[in-house]
């Protein structure tokens, strides 16, 4: 085993859990910026290089701190937090909740995560479904909302690429009341209709049986294959990295007692590729990490098409 069976369970936590600030009890966009820490305001300055102006392009600049956030083009129109957000406003009386938020790589991404009114059920087993909205100071991002439902039972996110239910989309900055409320009314509508089709998608896995066999045979040949002319130190990873994953699918408790079925193969990799240690940690490794599953982990994605190969 990779790890005490012990620690590995109770490492599991949401992917924002230690990156965000918690949102408690707010009422206005203004209180939820004010506790996630985006309360700040970008400022455009001059770009300069061996004391010459940089002709075409601008800095934006924290106004707080002073740090850099990107460089732009003339063209780029700062857009601050307070404008990005303000739509949030109008999904209160919808009953719901922000919860956490924060800034990536120093405020060059802001992010704000909300939890639907709405409980799914898997037989006897909650997901909740989750919103995240992302926005960044940088130029690479426009404002975008991601699904990203979770597992009550082990905090793991499963938030699959459906053919016919978007797990994400964009969303413009600004706009009068009325478009507010549009913007408002379309992110539920979105996030309604990827969890209907999400739970459909769930029950069709249910119905892929697996033999132990085809488990173990997934994991090392499509998953997690050694590479030609694998060295010693590699093969040695690689089969660390196939004990987690067989380990979380034959022994955690939340998935024992589920059928050996397509979902229990998808949420024992999501649990993997969600909330195993890495085998180097990296000073940005748990934004990363929160960033990768937002836009969708590709580890899970991959397990989630082979099942649906063998269907």
């Amino acid at each position: 085993m990779t790890q005490n069976l012990t620690e590995m369970l109770s490492s599991r936590m949401p992917t924002w859990g230690t990156i965000g600030k918690p949102i408690t009890n707010a009422r206005s966009s203004q209180e939820v910026l004010r506790q996630a820490g985006l309360d700040f305001k970008v400022a455009q300055q001059s770009l300069y290089t061996d004391g010459r102006l940089v002709e075409g392009f601008k800095v934006n600049v924290r106004e707080d701190n002073k740090k850099v956030l990107g460089i732009v083009s003339n063209r780029y129109q700062v857009c601050q937090n307070e404008e990005v957000y303000n739509f949030i406003e109008n999904l209160f009386q919808e009953g719901v909740k922000f919860e956490s938020g924060g800034v990536l790589n120093g405020g060059k991404r802001c992010w704000l995560l909300a939890k639907l009114p709405n409980r799914y059920m898997i037989n006897s087993e909650q997901v909740d479904p989750y919103i995240c909205f992302c926005t960044s100071h940088d130029g690479s991002l426009s404002l975008s909302v991601f699904m990203t439902p979770i597992r009550i039972v082990c905090s793991n996110t499963i938030n699959l690429a459906l053919r016919d239910a978007s797990r994400s989309w964009s969303s413009k900055h600004v706009g009068d009341m009325q478009y507010k409320l549009h913007e408002a009314n379309q992110t539920l509508n979105s996030a309604d209709n990827y969890m209907n089709k999400l739970m459909r998608e769930i029950e069709n896995l249910r119905k892929i049986k697996l033999a132990d066999t085809q488990v173990i045979s997934l994991i090392q040949n499509q998953l997690a294959p050694y590479p030609a002319n694998a060295t010693a130190i590699q093969k040695k990873n690689i089969d660390s990295i196939r004990e987690d994953m067989l380990t979380r699918y034959f022994e955690f408790p939340d998935l024992k007692p589920l059928p050996k079925n397509g979902y229990r193969f998808v949420s024992a990799i999501s649990d993997h590729a969600t909330h195993a240690s890495p085998l180097r940690a990296t000073a940005n490794y748990q934004e990363n990490l929160f960033m990768r599953t937002l836009e969708g982990n590709p580890l899970i994605d991959k397990s989630y098409e082979i099942i649906k190969a063998i269907a």
